[in-house]
């Protein structure tokens, strides 16, 4: 019986998942919705990170990925089962990152449309990168 409540489960995960594309605004940015800045240490280091956000690189400087250590520190510092939303620099790595974490694990992700660019020229709080030892 578990084991077909489980199945059950994992086959109707990706039909509740869902991405929205979106521009950032002031509701989802005091909402309790996490965002999760993907960029490079260097970029949070060169703009900032939007105020609250938490830095957890995607794809390293070379374009190069490790997804089971980015989901590893993602679900440490965010419940993945509530709704989450994804930043970079101009969204269109948050694009193709949100549909796949929607669609292969059921979260349901806001994809920041225009990213940190957009933030910024919105004059939306940034704060200094504070790397964590």
């Amino acid at each position: 019986m578990k084991h077909l409540l489980l199945a059950i489960t994992l086959l109707l995960t990706p039909i509740f998942a869902e991405v929205q594309h979106r521009l950032l605004d002031a509701k989802i940015l005091h909402s309790d919705i996490p965002i999760v800045d993907i960029r490079t240490p260097n970029e949070w280091r060169n703009t900032g990170l939007l105020k609250g956000s938490i830095p957890i690189m995607f794809f390293d400087e070379k374009g190069g990925y490790n997804l089971e250590e980015f989901l590893k520190k993602l679900t440490a510092r965010i419940n993945t089962k509530k709704q989450f939303a994804l930043i970079c620099n101009s969204g269109s790595r948050t694009r193709m990152i949100a549909n796949y974490l929607s669609e292969n694990y059921g979260y349901d992700i806001i994809d920041l449309r225009g990213g940190i660019s957009y933030a910024i020229g919105q004059k939306f709080p940034i704060e200094p990168y504070q790397p964590q030892e």
